[in-house]
């Protein structure tokens, strides 16, 4: 079975496409979940946690590393929960720690404006003019943390396998073409494809494990190496290394340690 993350701006009905697409699959659907795990997990806030992977980032935010750590621990969650194949995240996020996974369908949800401030209407309560100032405000803080965190904008369709307009296709044909999509067999799981996978987990699982000794650390997975990122002098990475050892056999893990110092 395949996995499908879907990101869509508020008010888009990525909620609704997700649950029914679920139900027709017979897939577990997530979304708030993972943040409430997390949080559990790692004795985090929830609405910390909430405001971390959600908004866009301060000034304070990058000197102390608060944000990265806050959406690493994110990171290590929904990778934990995606080890397992039948699943539709729905939320902020997701597609960004999958990359090159090839049985995960990423998939962005639209909506035209009218109908989003329409039922941002309808649910808050609010006036259009203030509905419309919400979601555009809204849309550039999810788009402001994506080039904070990753270098990317969010609402670029390069970044998805499908991207639907339930404006235009109508909420039941979203989730048919969706249905469709996770039985071809080209998102089917493999055993490199699960190796990815695994590889993904393993990297977010270190990354957390060496933040508090070194808050600036990035681990990344990368053509079945390692590539791990700090500062410092070699005589340290060694001592990094050593301590990665301790932490993931590389051997049984079928992959490669790549060490990278930068004078951050």
């Amino acid at each position: 079975m395949s996995i499908i993350t879907i990101s869509r701006g508020a008010y888009s009905q990525g909620r609704e496409v997700a649950e029914k697409l679920a139900a027709k699959l017979g897939y577990g659907c997530l979304s708030r979940e993972i943040l409430l795990d997390a949080s559990k997990h790692f004795n985090i806030p929830e609405m910390t946690l909430v405001r971390a992977v959600h908004d866009a980032p301060t000034a304070f935010d990058r000197f102390t590393h608060g944000k990265q750590r806050y959406v690493s621990y994110f990171r290590e969650a929904i990778l934990s929960v995606l080890q397992r194949d039948g699943i539709v995240y729905h939320g902020l996020g997701g597609h960004y720690f999958v990359n090159g996974v090839s049985h995960v369908i990423k998939v962005r949800i639209l909506a035209d404006m009218d109908d989003r401030v329409a039922e941002e209407m309808r649910c808050e309560y609010l006036s259009a003019e203030e509905a419309k100032k919400a979601l555009v405000k809204d849309d550039e803080a999810r788009i402001r943390w994506g080039y904070h965190l990753f270098g990317l904008d969010t609402t670029d369709s390069l970044l998805y396998d499908l991207v639907l307009n339930v404006s235009a296709l109508g909420l039941d044909e979203a989730v048919e073409s969706l249905e469709i999509a996770a039985k071809l067999p080209c998102f089917q799981p493999t055993a490199q494809s699960r190796k990815d996978m695994r590889l993904c987990y393993l990297a977010a699982r270190l990354q957390n494990a060496l933040m508090d000794e070194i808050p600036s650390v990035e681990v990344s997975p990368l053509n079945h190496e390692f590539l791990v990122v700090t500062g410092g002098h070699w005589s340290e990475g060694r001592k990094l290394l050593a301590r990665i050892g301790e932490l993931i056999d590389a051997e049984k893990e079928q992959v490669r340690i790549k060490l990278k110092l930068s004078n951050r």
